[in-house]
């Protein structure tokens, strides 16, 4: 049996420890063998594969990115293009494909699944909104990174007064400004799904500045104001997506001269998706890669593997391409420390 494995969309903490688990399932399981595409949907269109063996896959566990690289996800929805994907399948031989994206990626994938390929997807992005699980490959680390960050401008914040606002990455849901301002105690969270008053901001840290003479905010990229949209630059990155930023600027210069604090803001960016994977992130990977090999060994395709309490589960592909926001609970939870 002849299997391959591709990554795409944007990199995060955890991929390489997923391909590593899939080939090392895959040598144990016998009479398989692995390749990885490389580039991502391209390198399938372009016939670009490597053979993956235990040897290829050493030391992966710790490393972050992809060894296989990755290219966008969004110009390979067309219907034209995916049949060059389905095309490209074929001409590899592939028996099976394991796809690991986020939900653009995955709902690729879900289209080739519908057009009768041997599927089965694996859920990474640092954003945490692929709907059936309840985690993501990469969303620890960001979180961890996310919280490191906020702990580290408490001691500034403090030491000078100031009100201090952390963006974090997340263009339609707030999962990681949600957790990571959970974790690092900060005084107002921001996010997309909950458009904010910014009198409300305002009246929120000038309370806060009664007790404490400082506050920190945290802020997701895609949160916004009531009655405005979210924040763009005007310029597009290389997924075809309009590139956010600003909302932690905007709100500097409001509170500046609203409230007259000393504010300073900080944009996470990148940071949040590159380096080492969290040790959660390295189990929950390999959880994920022995579980979609075990699924094709089985003959079990069209489905995504996931997350449930603490259970690897499958779900169909199709449920991956709707969003998992954050729900009021999670927002209430944070709320109580406003």
């Amino acid at each position: 049996m002849k299997i391959g494995i591709l990554t795409g969309g944007g990199d995060c903490p955890g991929l390489n420890a997923a391909i590593r688990a899939i080939v090392r399932t895959a040598i144990g399981i016998g009479e398989i063998e692995i390749i990885g595409i490389r580039n991502g949907w391209k390198g399938l269109v372009d016939e670009e594969a490597i053979p993956l063996d235990r040897e290829s896959v050493g030391g992966l566990l710790v490393r972050g990115g992809t060894i296989l690289g990755s290219t966008p996800s969004k110009i390979f929805q067309k219907d034209i293009e995916v049949e060059k994907l389905c095309e490209g399948y074929h001409k590899l031989g592939l028996e099976g494909l394991i796809i690991i994206g986020g939900d653009s990626t995955l709902g690729v994938a879900a289209k080739m699944s519908r057009k009768g390929l041997n599927i089965i997807g694996i859920p990474k992005t640092i954003d945490n909104d692929i709907a059936g699980t309840e985690r993501t490959i990469g969303f620890n680390t960001a979180v961890t990174v996310a919280c490191q960050a906020i702990d580290r401008v408490h001691t500034t914040a403090e030491s000078h007064h100031r009100v201090m606002i952390v963006e974090v990455m997340g263009r339609n849901a707030g999962w990681i400004a949600v957790m990571a301002g959970i974790a690092g105690g900060a005084d107002l969270i921001l996010i997309p799904e909950k458009p904010f008053d910014m009198q409300e901001v305002t009246d929120i840290i000038k309370k806060r500045h009664r007790i404490r003479n400082f506050t920190i905010v945290v802020v997701a990229e895609g949160a916004h104001e009531m009655g405005a949209g979210a924040k763009y630059t005007g310029e597009k990155d290389v997924f075809g997506y309009d590139i956010l930023g600003g909302v932690a600027n905007m709100l500097k210069k409001e509170i500046s001269e609203r409230m007259g604090y000393d504010t300073r803001s900080i944009v996470l960016g990148h940071t949040q998706r590159g380096g080492t994977p969290t040790v959660e992130d390295r189990v929950l990977a390999t959880r994920f890669g022995i579980r979609a090999m075990q699924l094709i060994n089985e003959g079990s395709f069209g489905v995504m593997v996931g997350l449930r309490g603490d259970e690897i589960v499958s779900v169909e592909i199709d449920r991956a391409v709707k969003n998992r926001r954050v729900d009021d609970y999670w927002y209430e939870i944070a709320g109580i420390f406003f």
